[in-house]
């Protein structure tokens, strides 16, 4: 999926659908980190503000979590309600 730059659709609406589609078909895996702020704003030629306000809802979705001074990772909705896990 491309980011179309010029269409109807807000950019940061684009993002977060590219993502979302990403996490649902397993090219982001549960668990893992996504690529940075900086690496989504290089790819899809985007601003920090966009790139953050698409985060922003996939976290209020619950697809997305972001920890501290670790990054922001695909929420494994398979473990929901299995409690925290160790490491």
């Amino acid at each position: 999926m491309q980011i179309d730059h010029e269409g109807p659709t807000p950019l940061y609406q684009q993002l977060a659908d590219i993502l979302r589609a990403q996490i649902e078909s397993g090219e982001l895996p549960p668990n893992r980190p996504i690529p940075t702020e900086v690496q989504l704003m290089q790819r899809h030629e985007l601003g920090r503000d966009t790139v953050r306000r698409a985060v922003g809802i996939l976290k209020d979705e619950g697809l997305l979590v972001t920890v501290k001074a670790r990054g922001t990772f695909v929420v494994d909705r398979s473990a929901a309600g299995a409690g925290p896990e160790s490491e």
